[in-house]
């Protein structure tokens, strides 16, 4: 069988995990003037796109630090805030004016970067097992028969299933909330075109006249389908049309992108679906849609949600993130529904957006919704800060009642903007292992913040380097810290602004929370 060595190896081609090994290998040039010896691996087919789910997943509406604009004011910050220097490449390289990833540029991108930096490329990849030596990995042995040794390795999947081969225990679905078997919905992004923005807003408009007209039968009838014949929900999605001043709620549109703030186009489809808007009752739902502006008059769509246990999730996942047969006959609809507004074509990403599948255990430190909104890691620590909603789109099944049970109740604190460290990703069991994702070890609810494909880049970043660190001294990842990360990026001139913020009165709360339902 061939054996073929290496210093380090990342599983998955999430961002993420590909810009943690172009840090690393700049930081170990910058160290020893020389390249590593550097191997991505990942299960995706490269023919369709190198990126994971931004690429192959088409997911081109990117989410971006929320920072207050009091302190971006006082801090003299643009509007995401200082993000990680590789991620501020990583956009400027893929043309990203605000939020709109084009998939075929980031992908372009992505290929440069890896060149540049020499890291072998190998997709298709299946692993057969992980090979270990007491509490370190030592090779990968493929289901081809190949094996491939390194000294440190990065696991980049949503599911961390390098971690999972090598025995790092994992917590499925919301396990850290005592709900290991709910999940987050997954999306199928598709792309339209031919159906401009000013069409759009136009139609959009056109639908919120005619569900608020209460005298409109048809519109009535259209809207009475979407809410499952439910009078109290129809008042409800009525209401949803309108703002406070009871203006129509119509799309923002920006340099780059739009966000549907209504659920006009949502009741519509459903009452051409003939199903209702509910993602528990109806298994899929057109949502409200965060939609990315690309070049050639494309716009791509988040907005289709799948309902998913956790099961279903982690087996998605391991089957490289392919739509179900069922999935795809939701499209089939979406696609004619689409078609009829005007669109000429409606094409589904080749892969599904799997925004969570569980967290591993047995990391330094684990992170935790409360310490998020505590600021973070010490300034004196942090390679970064950023800032997000506990975002739980689709909401958590039994997560309320949960909560009922443990004489408590559902809140919904402010963002969190905190400082970034890499502790909750440096596996402590196996101390050679970093896991660069949403299955990161986050607790409560930090993962609904901590998922996000910026943050995680930063996060990335200093992962890189303390691989780098690890190599040039002979050490493991588990015993690399923050300070020696952050003293990295000073040298090379790469540290961003650090300006978390302590909120610690939510702080409090949501730890009392996090820990009552985890009892």
């Amino acid at each position: 069988m061939a054996s073929n060595t290496y210093d380090l190896i990342g599983f998955g081609d999430e961002i993420p995990g590909i810009l943690a090994l172009v840090s690393a290998v700049r930081e170990y040039r910058r160290r020893n003037d020389k390249f590593p010896r550097t191997l991505l691996l990942f299960k995706g087919n490269s023919k369709l796109g190198v990126g994971g789910h931004l690429v192959r997943g088409g997911l081109s509406y990117v989410d971006r630090s929320t920072v207050p604009l009091s302190i971006r004011q006082a801090q003299g910050l643009e509007t995401f805030g200082d993000p990680a220097s590789i991620y501020r490449e990583f956009l400027q390289r893929s043309g990203v004016l605000m939020v709109g990833l084009d998939p075929r540029k980031a992908d372009e991108t992505v290929r440069a970067m890896l060149k540049e930096s020499q890291i072998d490329m190998l997709s298709n990849i299946e692993i057969e097992t992980v090979l270990r030596d007491s509490n370190t990995i030592t090779g990968i042995r493929l289901t081809n028969g190949t094996t491939y040794t390194a000294k440190q390795f990065i696991d980049a999947t949503v599911n961390a299933e390098l971690a999972q081969f090598a025995g790092v225990p994992k917590l499925s679905g919301f396990g850290m909330m005592g709900l290991p078997g709910s999940e987050l919905c997954v999306s199928l992004i598709f792309e339209t075109l031919g159906l401009g923005v000013d069409a759009l807003k136009w139609i959009e408009r056109r639908y919120i006249e005619r569900f608020t007209n209460v005298h409109d039968s048809e519109a009535q009838a259209w809207l009475n389908i979407a809410a499952g014949g439910d009078a109290s929900y129809a008042a409800d999605l009525r209401q949803n049309l309108l703002d406070g001043g009871g203006s129509p709620k119509g799309m923002a549109i920006g340099k780059d992108y739009v966000d549907v703030r209504c659920k006009a186009l949502s009741i519509a489809y459903h009452a051409f679906r003939n199903t209702k808007l509910d993602l528990n009752a109806s298994g899929a739902i057109l949502d409200n849609g965060n939609v990315a502006v690309l070049a050639e008059g494309r716009l791509s769509w988040n907005a289709l949600l799948f309902d998913v246990n956790a099961s279903e999730a982690e087996t998605l996942a391991r089957g490289k993130a392919k739509p179900t047969s069922k999935m795809l006959q939701e499209m089939d609809f979406v696609r004619r529904w689409f078609q009829s507004l005007g669109a000429h074509t409606v094409t589904p990403a080749v892969e599904l957006y799997i925004r969570h599948a569980g967290n591993v255990l047995a990391v330094n430190d684990p992170l935790s919704g409360a310490e998020m909104l505590a600021g973070g890691v010490p300034a004196s620590q942090a390679f970064g800060t950023f800032g997000y909603h506990f975002d739980i789109r689709g909401g958590i099944e039994g997560l309320g009642a949960r909560a009922q049970s443990r004489g408590t109740f559902l809140f919904s604190p402010k963002p969190p903007l905190f400082n970034i460290g890499m502790q909750h990703a440096l596996v402590s069991q196996v101390i050679n292992l970093a896991v660069v994702s949403p299955a990161s070890g986050f607790d409560g609810y930090a993962c609904s913040a901590g998922r996000i494909v910026e943050f995680n880049c930063a996060v990335g970043q200093g992962v890189g380097i303390a691989a780098a660190i690890a190599l040039s001294q002979g050490r493991n990842l588990a015993g690399v810290t923050n300070a020696e990360v952050r003293t990295a990026l000073v040298q090379s001139g790469l540290l961003p602004r650090v300006y978390g913020q302590r909120q610690d009165t939510a702080a409090a709360q949501l730890d009392t929370f996090e820990h009552q339902l985890a009892a």
